[in-house]
């Protein structure tokens, strides 16, 4: 159970939540895939790559050399592609695609950390062109992403102007937290993987939800407490008169974020050549 409702005289507070695996049942960019192929953005090769990558991530996730490759290979992949394009496409199929992945276990873990008075940020290696919209359905008060950079054409240019990964998470945390007045001894973190062992470190309250291998045994070394959320859940069976929630997302870092079919390549070529060696 959640500590009790915040006294306004005393420092603020929030709960970081990784997004893939964490709030929500798949890869976040992965699951926009067959949406950007019928979009002209990628071609069916890379749809069906996707799926497979889809599989691998859901059974095991990427370990850091993986996350590098995706890093590169989405950089080179979304060159060139219209980001209003893409935010079209994310909003047009946002509610279809992403409604009916949420985990039921973390979607009453935001609702109670906003009873409590606390601030609720996303902070995810994806983008914010599939983040922010995510973190907007979900009442979220904040999102941390991937950022990449715009040329003047409204194109991505393939340049990663930052990126959300590892200690950078922990970084943005730390620069919330002095922005926002945030006690980080006070505030909960939760993550599926141990690639966000920084970020989990920074708070005073960390969780492994659905931990890889690796968190599972940092966290029974540290004694985190482990959850396991499994039950997906529609929000319009949460709130029978759900549209959108109330609470606008507010971008702490813009990104990207689209490129799905990115991991996928990345995670079959790695596959492939371990396979063959």
């Amino acid at each position: 159970m959640l500590k009790g409702v915040e006294n306004h005289l005393s420092p603020r507070t929030a709960a970081f939540f990784d997004l893939d695996k964490t709030v929500i049942a798949k890869s976040s960019t992965l699951t926009f895939s067959k949406s950007f192929y019928q979009g002209g953005l990628i071609n069916r090769r890379a749809v069906l790559r996707t799926a497979y990558s889809q599989f691998v991530f859901l059974a095991g996730g990427a370990d850091h050399d993986q996350m590098e490759r995706m890093r590169k290979y989405l950089s080179a992949l979304c060159r060139g592609w219209n980001v209003e394009q893409v935010k079209e496409i994310v909003a047009e199929t946002l509610h279809d695609l992403i409604d009916p992945i949420i985990y039921d276990e973390a979607a009453t873990l935001i609702e109670e950390h906003h009873t409590a008075g606390r601030d609720v940020v996303i902070v995810s290696t994806s983008g914010a062109e599939v983040v922010e919209p995510i973190g907007e359905l979900l009442g979220a008060d904040r999102v941390v992403a991937t950022r990449m950079v715009v040329g003047d054409d409204g194109c991505f240019t393939g340049e990663v102007e930052y990126y959300a990964y590892g200690p950078t998470k922990a970084e943005a945390v730390r620069e919330l937290a002095a922005s926002e007045g945030y006690d980080l001894s006070r505030c909960y973190a939760y993550s599926d993987s141990v690639t966000d062992t920084p970020m989990l470190e920074a708070v005073g309250h960390p969780h492994a939800v659905n931990p890889d291998r690796a968190l599972r045994r940092e966290a029974l070394a540290r004694e985190w407490p482990i959850l396991d959320f499994h039950r997906p859940v529609r929000l319009k069976q949460r709130f029978p008169a759900f549209s959108v929630p109330p609470r606008p997302a507010l971008v702490a870092a813009a990104a990207i974020g689209a490129a799905a079919a990115t991991a996928g390549l990345v995670w079959y070529a790695s596959r492939r050549r371990s396979t063959v060696a």
